[in-house]
């Protein structure tokens, strides 16, 4: 019973901090980088006891980018009209790197989740994990595009979530999926008033 309760306590402080993390991120706030952390930490534990083994090491990945995307934001190539790294879009060379980073990791992936555990969703775990990969590069990278891979991973996740009995998780999936819409409008909005 206290794995139960435990399990459930942190989905709550993870989605609490989740909100908070993307809510800064929309607003394009390097402080996102600190609600993201504890929340990461949360999931990592939570989706490792629920068998979502890629899922749970995308958590450990978004640990990492949120420090380096924390760093990057702070003291990366600067505007010399501001003090942090501007929103841009993508170039062709980004594009590339992304679709390549959804490509390799899912491969990785499928075959590590499909050999070596005891997953029972190896394709859609690797799918979803694949999307992040990308999108949360491309967000440490300040990048517009982020929303849209983010937003790849979230419709993915929404129904394997319910089906691996995390109706929590799901739940701030949904939130996070309204929310990465409203995040691009944003960083659109931002971009074009820069211009």
């Amino acid at each position: 019973m206290m794995k139960v309760d435990l399990i459930f306590v942190l989905q709550w402080v993870a989605v609490l901090f989740g909100v908070l993390q993307v809510w800064y991120s929309k607003e394009n706030r390097p402080v996102n980088y600190l609600f993201g952390i504890i929340s990461v930490l949360c999931n990592i534990y939570v989706l490792f006891v629920s068998k979502l083994y890629a899922e749970s090491l995308l958590n450990g990945y978004y640990l990492i980018m949120s420090i380096y995307g924390w760093w990057f934001w702070l003291f990366g190539k600067k505007e010399e009209t501001t003090q942090q790294v501007l929103i841009s879009s993508s170039t062709k060379r980004e594009y590339i790197l992304a679709g390549s980073i959804v490509l390799f990791s899912f491969c990785v992936f499928y075959f590590g989740l499909y050999h070596i555990t005891d997953s029972d969703v190896p394709h859609w775990d690797a799918l979803v994990s694949a999307f992040a990969w990308a999108g949360m590069w491309l967000l440490a990278r300040r990048k517009i595009e982020n929303w849209i891979f983010l937003n790849i991973s979230n419709v993915i996740s929404i129904p394997l979530l319910f089906y691996k009995g995390l109706p929590i998780y799901a739940g701030f999936t949904i939130l996070l999926f309204v929310m990465a819409i409203w995040g691009y409008i944003n960083w659109y909005k931002l971009m074009r008033t820069r211009d």
